[in-house]
């Protein structure tokens, strides 16, 4: 593995349109495999780690219920039993913290779900860190996904995917994505 894969470095997401400071050894799964136009997505490459940037269409709803509805989703999504889910922790993030100028507002949820990997019987525990971006302007809602593996299955398919923690990425790297995502074109929003 190269130094330049340790660290730290800054992506160009949607064509260049946003970009952001992302954990070392995130790799772009486009190169892999064919990811809806609303998504970026990318994965550690040893860990089950994986972060997501999509643009959505803005939920007209208070801030937090926004979240939770885009939470919610991911819920059905991931096809998480009901009382396989609890939300953690919720907080605004403070706009002073944040480079994205155009953000009306922004919130931050932690999520714990027990996912179970390409339908499988065995379930696994999975942290969802949420950054929720508000642009009311674009009506548009940008949601980056932290999904962080805590307790994997000993029969699920991931089970060698998880090594020691050196190797994984943090909450703290994420928060640095998440304070980083810029938008550098308006025209990814249909704006002139």
């Amino acid at each position: 593995m190269s130094a330049m894969d340790q660290t730290q470095a800054e992506k160009d997401l949607f064509g260049g349109a946003l970009s952001a400071i992302f954990p070392p050894d995130a790799q772009d799964m486009s190169k892999f495999r064919e990811i809806p136009d609303h998504q970026e997505v990318f994965t550690h490459s040893v860990t089950d780690q994986s972060i997501i940037v999509e643009i959505l269409e803005y939920v007209q709803e208070p801030d937090d219920i926004a979240l939770k509805t885009h939470y919610d989703d991911l819920v059905r999504d991931n096809d998480v039993k009901e009382g396989d889910h609890v939300i953690l922790e919720a907080a605004e993030m403070p706009s002073h913290k944040l480079a994205m100028s155009q953000c009306q507002s922004a919130r931050y949820v932690l999520g714990q779900q027990k996912v179970s990997k390409f339908k499988e019987d065995s379930t696994n525990i999975i942290n969802i860190h949420m950054g929720l971006f508000r642009i009311p302007e674009f009506t548009t809602d940008i949601l980056v996904t932290f999904n962080d593996p805590v307790m994997i299955n000993s029969m699920s398919s991931s089970n060698q995917a998880v090594p020691t923690n050196a190797d994984r990425w943090t909450v703290e790297e994420f928060q640095q994505l998440l304070a980083t995502l810029t938008i550098n074109d308006t025209g990814l929003f249909g704006a002139e």
